[in-house]
């Protein structure tokens, strides 16, 4: 399983998308979504997350498509999901879009949410663990925060789509960033031409 959380930060249609192409490659998903992403969610996009985990499951296995029991959405504080405990942790995590807050809070093992504690297990057991931080311009703190994790193997990945690929729509941007993520989860993928690729 991989865990992909949203969290505040403007880019909610990267960790949509996502979900939809890990989806879509027949992967299992297990979803954590802050508060402030429920808001960020509802006003940049036209889905609707309310209510309980169970009704956001619901809506969410509907616009990806998910076959029944292949995406679990966990509760905010939900300490029973398999991904707050080394002892069932999930293959990859991707907090997707990332806030500063969330890139501190892992970088310094607050662990006072699911989604934190989710990222310190996946970094405890090595496991691959990549944040799309969303922010500019980056301070001194965010940069520390980020030199941090990558010097303990963490993929800091700030939400940069290229234009070398003549993006037409911004969906061609979402997917271009999206694919490097998938990349990086070694999720095969057609999102977008490879750099040198012929056709």
């Amino acid at each position: 399983m991989i865990a992909v959380a949203l969290t505040g930060a403007s880019g909610a249609q990267y960790g949509l998308r996502l979900l939809q192409c890990l989806v879509g490659a027949g992967r299992d998903v297990g979803v954590m979504i802050s508060g402030p992403a429920q808001l960020v969610v509802n006003m940049e996009t036209d889905l609707r997350l309310t209510g309980s985990a169970a009704q956001i499951e619901g809506t969410l296995v509907e616009y990806t498509g998910a076959a029944a029991g292949q995406l679990t959405v966990y509760g905010k504080e939900q300490w029973t999901a398999p991904v707050a405990s080394g002892s069932n942790p999930p293959e990859a995590m991707v907090v997707c879009p990332c806030t500063t807050a969330t890139l501190a809070a892992v970088a310094t093992g607050a662990g006072r949410s699911l989604i934190e504690r989710a990222a310190d297990v996946v970094i405890k057991e090595r496991r691959p663990l990549v944040l799309v931080v969303r922010e500019m311009p980056f301070s001194p703190i965010h940069l520390e925060h980020m030199l941090k994790l990558a010097r303990i193997g963490v993929t800091i990945m700030p939400a940069n789509p290229a234009f070398y690929h003549h993006p037409a729509s911004v969906d061609d941007l979402v997917d271009f960033v999206v694919a490097r993520v998938l990349d990086h989860l070694r999720v095969e993928h057609a999102l977008t031409k490879r750099w040198g690729a012929s056709g």
